[in-house]
């Protein structure tokens, strides 16, 4: 154990050397950020980055054993209209392969003294059991900006977990929320926006784990707006607007209802990312009907899709907490009538192997709601990742919360892992500190979340 943790923390020190040095040679280089790994499918995959000033921007890719199958991505010019952002689109890949690439920009190599390198998802169904799944979870990640902060103790710190995090050898990322903290010079204007997004995507700590696994993103109020902002903000259409620009979800929302929704196939494991803030509304004083988070068309297509998916586990994620029932805070008990609505539908349908993660509280926790007639539901809450720890002593003997599973003392992250033959699967979640050190971990079989045969 003592050797695992050294070699651990060698590899986290590597790596932020590596992202150190990457940024400071040369300082003003023209790539910005990235690259980023972004929806990432059995053949398919979308790498995104960051200039600095107008360039024409190439990937170069191969099989991680086969150089000689590099082949070369479409340029792609960046320009100031969308902040030198360009993204690529690779196609016709060859399933279940590690492939690394390389970015040219102007037609020079940009050294990158960290792996960049991608697998796509293998081909498994009708042919194997499902591979094992590790997926890295957070929220709550906020950079420090002297110029934009509050005066005092900086609210951001411990930026080394993101080299934790990629030592944890995730095969993915999703993020569950608050990825960005808006200020108020920044919510106002679509350009304050931009300039926020820009700033926290270029935190050389972030550069390793951004090029090297793909990243899945929900959003919360303060990468939406204002604090608890909800449909009233003003600046949703062009919140919208810059998150799709600067995360590589395989979707937004719907042609016909605009979100940051989206779900996505990993193995034998589906995630609904929700939109938590588009559609928020309040009752109106006096006004009988009830309050919305979701709000009744998204919440139609989640039940939709939870209805015709057929993963072991459907992950909902919800950027706040759904089943905590002592949360004086944002969070579902806000919205009754959204999640009984939900929980109702499940037992009609009979749907199996739902589970909710979460973010937001600035503490972790596992809430486990047991439901008559029905298997527990358990809401994972991962936070925070590098804004300030909530202590919240008023919930420390939640009775609803698994025993050993609140961490309200350090920054941390998340790791769902299913392992197992398809017949005997296991979820295992797991809580690790900025340090990467386990603070807690608690096995799901996949059959505890199923339903007894319907008597005959």
């Amino acid at each position: 154990m003592r050797a695992r943790s050294a070699a651990r923390a060698a590899l986290v020190a590597a790596l932020l050397a590596a992202a150190t040095a990457a940024h400071e040679a040369p300082a003003r280089g023209p790539l910005r950020s990235g690259p980023l790994v972004g929806a990432t499918e059995i053949s398919a995959s979308e790498i995104w980055l960051q200039s600095r000033w107008p360039c024409r921007a190439q990937l170069r890719f191969w099989p991680a054993d086969r150089p000689a199958a590099a082949r070369l991505s479409e340029p792609v010019s960046t320009a100031p209209e969308s902040d030198h952002i360009a993204r690529f689109r690779l196609s016709d890949l060859e399933f279940g392969t590690r492939y690394e690439y390389e970015v040219y920009l102007d037609g020079r190599r940009v050294d990158r003294p960290y792996p960049t390198t991608f697998a796509t998802q293998p081909m498994w169904r009708w042919r194997t059991d499902p591979p094992p799944v590790r997926v890295a979870l957070g929220s709550c990640a906020y950079i420090n900006d002297p110029s934009y902060d509050r005066p005092g103790k900086p609210y951001g710190s411990d930026y080394q977990i993101f080299a934790a995090i990629l030592a944890a050898r995730p095969d993915l990322m999703v993020w569950l929320g608050d990825n960005v903290y808006y200020r108020e010079a920044d919510w106002s204007t679509e350009a304050g926006m931009r300039r926020r997004n820009a700033h926290t995507r270029e935190l050389p700590e972030l550069q390793p784990l951004w090029a090297s696994l793909p990243h899945y993103a929900a959003w919360d109020d303060h990468d939406y707006g204002p604090n608890n902002s909800d449909t009233s903000f003003r600046g949703g259409e062009a919140a919208l607007r810059v998150f799709r620009d600067y995360w590589a979800n395989p979707s937004y929302g719907r042609a016909d209802l605009p979100g940051a929704f989206t779900r996505f196939e990993w193995a034998d494991v589906e995630f609904f990312l929700l939109d938590g803030r588009t559609y928020r509304t309040l009752p109106a004083r006096g006004d009988a009907s009830p309050a919305a988070m979701l709000g009744p068309a998204q919440l139609e297509w989640l039940q939709t899709a939870l209805g015709s998916s057929v993963a072991t586990f459907k992950v909902v994620v919800s950027p706040s907490q759904a089943l905590n029932p002592m949360s004086h805070a944002d969070s579902w008990t806000q919205f009754p009538a959204e999640l009984e609505a939900l929980i109702d539908f499940l037992r009609l349908r009979r749907i199996e192997g739902v589970l909710f993660v979460s973010g937001d509280r600035h503490h972790t926790e596992l809430i486990r709601r047991d439901e008559p007639g029905f298997y527990p539901l358990y809401d994972f809450t991962s936070s925070s990742l590098t804004a300030g720890m909530g202590v919240e002593e008023r919930e420390a003997d939640n009775p609803a919360r698994v025993p050993g599973t609140w961490v309200n003392d350090a920054h941390n992250f998340g790791l769902f892992e299913v392992s197992g033959p398809a017949k005997q699967r296991r979820l295992t979640l797991r809580t690790l500190d900025a340090g990467g050190r386990e603070r807690w971990r608690h096995e799901i079989a996949a059959a505890t979340l199923r339903l007894p045969p319907r008597p005959q």
